[in-house]
C-alpha cells in the first residue's frame, strides 16, 4: 500500500525543487549557447524553460483543483490536475521536443563555427549537479509513496501526476545533459559542428518519448479510473461484512481528484428489511465507510436484487 499523502509545502517539496533548478539551469545554459553558438546548449535551455514552466502549471492545477465542491461542480475541481497534467504533456511534446529537432536540423543545414567548449563543459556540471540533486528528491518522494508497489505499477497506479512527471521531466533531463556534452565533445573532437546539431535532434527524441508517455497517462486520469484494487476490496468485505446484505453486487470507483473517490454501491439487501430500517442501515454503512476509508469523498448506495443487477467489479 502507497504511504499517506503529506501535507503544505512539503507536499510539493518535488515540485519546488524543480522548479529552482531548472529557472537557474535554464539562466545558465541559454548564456552558455550564447557564448558559444552551441545547438545542443540551446535546445538544452529550451528544456530547462519548458520544465520550469511545467512545474508553475502543476502547482497551478494542484491550487484550482483544491477549490470546494459547488453548485456547477457538484464532485469538485479534483479533475483539473489531470487537465493540466495533460497541457504539461502536450508543452514538452511541441515545445520541448519540437524545438530540439528543429534547432538541430538548423544547425546540420548551415553549422556555425565552433567556439571554446569550457563554458559549455562547466555550464552541463553544474546543470548536472542541481538536476541530480532534484531527481534524487524526485526518486525519494516517490519511492515513499509507493510503497511495496512496483516503479512501473506505481507509476501506472498513480493518481497525483506531479511526482510522476516531475521523475520523468527530471530522467528526461539528466539523459539530454549527457547528450549534450557528448555532442558538444565530439563536435570539437571531429571538427564538425553538425555532430552538435545531431545531438539537438536526439534531445528532442527523448523528451518527444517522454511526452507520449505521460500524455497516455494524463489521459487516462482524465477519462476517469477506478481506485486501487486494494481499495475496492476493502469497501466489498465492509459490505459483505453486514449480515442484512446478502449480496454484493458491484463497487464502481472513480478519482475526482488525486485523495479524493466517488464510489457507488449496488448490494442486495435482505428482503425482511422495512424502507426505513434499510436507510438507517445505508446511514451506518456510509458512516463507516468514511470513517475507515476517508479518501471516500462522495459514497452511493444502491438496493438492486442480485438477479436484476449486472454483477461487475472495479
Amino acid at each position: 500500500m502507497a504511504a499517506p499523502p503529506a501535507s503544505g509545502w512539503r507536499a510539493n517539496i518535488v515540485l519546488y525543487a524543480a522548479l529552482a533548478a531548472n529557472i537557474g539551469i535554464a539562466v545558465a545554459k541559454f548564456v552558455a549557447a550564447a557564448i558559444t553558438a552551441s545547438s545542443s546548449m540551446l535546445t538544452e535551455g529550451v528544456h530547462s524553460l519548458v520544465d520550469s514552466l511545467n512545474q508553475i502549471l502543476l502547482l497551478y492545477g494542484q491550487r484550482r483543483a483544491k477549490r470546494p465542491p459547488d453548485a456547477e461542480h457538484p464532485f469538485g475541481y479534483g479533475r483539473e490536475l489531470y487537465f493540466w497534467a495533460f497541457v504539461v504533456a502536450i508543452l514538452i511534446f511541441g515545445l520541448g521536443a519540437g524545438v530540439s529537432v528543429y534547432e538541430g536540423y538548423l544547425h546540420i543545414i548551415d553549422p556555425e563555427p565552433l567556439r571554446d567548449p569550457l563554458v559549455n563543459y562547466i555550464v552541463l556540471g553544474i546543470a548536472t549537479v542541481m538536476e541530480g540533486t532534484s531527481w534524487a528528491i524526485a526518486i525519494r518522494e516517490f519511492r515513499e509513496s509507493k510503497g511495496d508497489c512496483g516503479w512501473w505499477k506505481a507509476i501506472r497506479e498513480s493518481k497525483d501526476p506531479a511526482g510522476f512527471i516531475v521523475l520523468f521531466e527530471d530522467s528526461a533531463a539528466l539523459a539530454g545533459l549527457i547528450v549534450a556534452a557528448i555532442g558538444v565533445w565530439a563536435s570539437h573532437a571531429w571538427d564538425d559542428p553538425r555532430i552538435d546539431g545531431m545531438a539537438s535532434i536526439a534531445i528532442g527524441l527523448i523528451l518527444a518519448a517522454v511526452a507520449t508517455l505521460l500524455a497516455r497517462e494524463a489521459k487516462g486520469l482524465l477519462i476517469g479510473e477506478r481506485a486501487n484494487p486494494d481499495l475496492i476490496a476493502q469497501v466489498r468485505a465492509m459490505l459483505e461484512a453486514e449480515p442484512r446484505v446478502t449480496a454484493v453486487n458491484h463497487v464502481r470507483t472513480i478519482h475526482t481528484a488525486p485523495e479524493r473517490v466517488f464510489v457507488a454501491i449496488s448490494a442486495d439487501f435482505d428482503d425482511s428489511l422495512a424502507m426505513g430500517e434499510a436507510e438507517t442501515l445505508i446511514e451506518r454503512i456510509e458512516a463507516k465507510l468514511k470513517a475507515a476509508l476517508p479518501q471516500l469523498s462522495s459514497i452511493y448506495i444502491r438496493p438492486e436484487k442480485r438477479e436484476d443487477a449486472e454483477v461487475v467489479t472495479g
